[in-house]
C-alpha cells in the first residue's frame, strides 16, 4: 500500500512532426533540454544512448518506421531528486508518443504500466509501480498492490480547504545531489528474498499509507505528520543506508522550526530529497527555508503545488 501525492513541477514533452526523411525511413531527434543534449536515435540498443530511458520509451512503442519527428523533454525538477522524475518523464513521453499511433489510444493506467515495463524489461532496473501510477493519474492516490506489478488506484477526493492547507504546509527539500534508487532497492529486496527472511518490517509501511489516507480525509494534519514519520522510521529499519546523515540534518532543523512530519522520498539513501510537513504558522516554514543553507549551500527548497491532473495529452495549435 502506498499513499502518493502528485505535485508540480510537471515533466513536459513536445513532439514536432517533420517530413524531411520522406518515405525512405524515419528520423527521430531527441532534445533533452535540461542536459542540453541533442542527438538522433538510430538502431542502437537503448542502453548505448546517453539517456537510455528516453530511447527505451521510443523503442517499446514500436512506432511506424517512416515517422520523422523531434522530441523536446523538459522538467524543473532536479534529476535524481527521488520525486519520481524518471517515472514522470516516461509517462509524459509515452503519452506524447501515443498520440502518434494510428487507431490506438492507451488509458492512463496502461501508460503507467508501459512506463514500468520500460524500466524493468528494457533497462533491467529494480522499480516500483507507484510513481508511474501517480504520474499518470495525478492528485492524491491510494495504491494497493495486490500482486506486483498489478495494482488498483483510488484517488482521494478531499475538500479544497484540506487540499490548500496541505499544499501550504508541505515543503520539498533537495539534498543537493542525484540519487539512483535501483541499487538501494536491490539491497533491500535481496534481504527479503533470503530464505526465512522476516518481512514484518513491511507492515509499518502499509500502516503509514492507511493512516495517512485516513488523516487526509479527516483533515488531521498532526496525524498525517505522524504517518510520515512512521514511514521514515520504517525505512530506517529496512536498511541503515535509507536515511542519510544529510536527511537527518534537514529533519533536525525542520523540527526546530515546528515541523510535524518528515519523510525521506523514494528509496532513500544518499542524495535525493525530503518532504516536510509544517505546523499551522507559515512563518516557521519560511524561517526554516531561510536557515537551511547553513546546513549545506547545496540544499535547496523546490517550490511545489499539488497537481489535480496527471497525464495530459493534446495537439498544439
Amino acid at each position: 500500500m502506498v499513499l502518493n501525492i502528485g505535485v508540480y513541477p510537471y515533466a513536459e514533452v513536445q513532439i514536432r512532426i517533420s517530413h524531411e526523411a520522406g518515405d525512405t525511413g524515419g528520423r527521430i531527434t531527441i532534445n533533452a533540454e535540461n542536459f542540453r543534449d541533442r542527438y538522433v536515435l538510430d538502431n542502437m540498443p537503448c542502453e548505448y544512448y546517453k539517456h537510455p530511458l528516453i530511447a527505451a520509451c521510443v523503442e517499446i512503442m514500436e512506432l511506424p518506421p517512416d515517422l520523422s519527428f523531434d522530441v523536446n523533454i523538459y522538467s524543473n525538477a532536479p534529476p535524481g531528486c527521488s520525486t519520481g522524475t524518471s517515472a514522470a518523464v516516461s509517462v509524459a513521453l509515452l503519452g506524447a508518443l501515443d498520440l502518434l499511433m494510428p487507431g490506438r489510444r492507451m488509458t492512463p493506467h496502461e501508460v503507467a504500466a508501459m512506463a514500468h515495463r520500460v524500466e524493468t524489461e528494457k533497462l533491467g532496473l529494480q522499480c516500483g509501480i507507484q510513481d508511474q501510477l501517480c504520474s499518470a493519474y495525478g492528485g492524491i492516490c491510494f495504491i494497493e498492490m495486490n500482486q506486483y506489478p498489478h495494482a488498483s488506484v483510488s484517488q482521494l477526493q478531499i475538500p479544497n480547504s484540506i487540499w490548500w492547507e496541505l499544499e501550504r504546509r508541505l515543503a520539498l527539500i533537495f539534498l543537493g545531489k542525484s540519487h539512483s534508487s535501483s541499487e538501494v532497492h536491490g539491497q533491500v529486496i535481496a534481504n527479503f528474498e533470503r530464505q526465512g527472511a522476516d518481512k514484518s518490517a513491511l507492515e509499518p509501511l502499509r500502516a503509514a499509507a492507511r493512516d495517512g489516507k485516513n488523516a487526509l480525509y479527516s483533515g488531521d494534519f498532526d496525524t498525517f505528520g505522524r504517518a510520515m514519520v512512521q514511514n521514515t522510521d520504517a525505512q530506517r529499519s529496512l536498511h541503515s543506508a535509507l536515511v542519510s546523515a544529510e536527511a537527518d540534518s534537514v529533519i533536525a532543523l525542520a523540527k526546530q522550526h515546528g515541523a510535524v512530519g518528515w519523510k525521506v522520498n523514494g528509496a532513500g539513501g544518499e542524495g535525493g530529497s525530503v518532504t516536510l510537513l509544517f505546523g499551522p504558522e507559515s512563518e516557521h516554514k519560511r524561517k526554516f527555508i531561510t536557515a537551511m543553507p547553513s546546513l549545506n549551500p547545496a540544499f535547496q527548497s523546490i517550490p511545489i503545488y499539488l497537481s489535480r491532473f496527471g497525464l495530459r495529452q493534446w495537439e498544439g495549435m
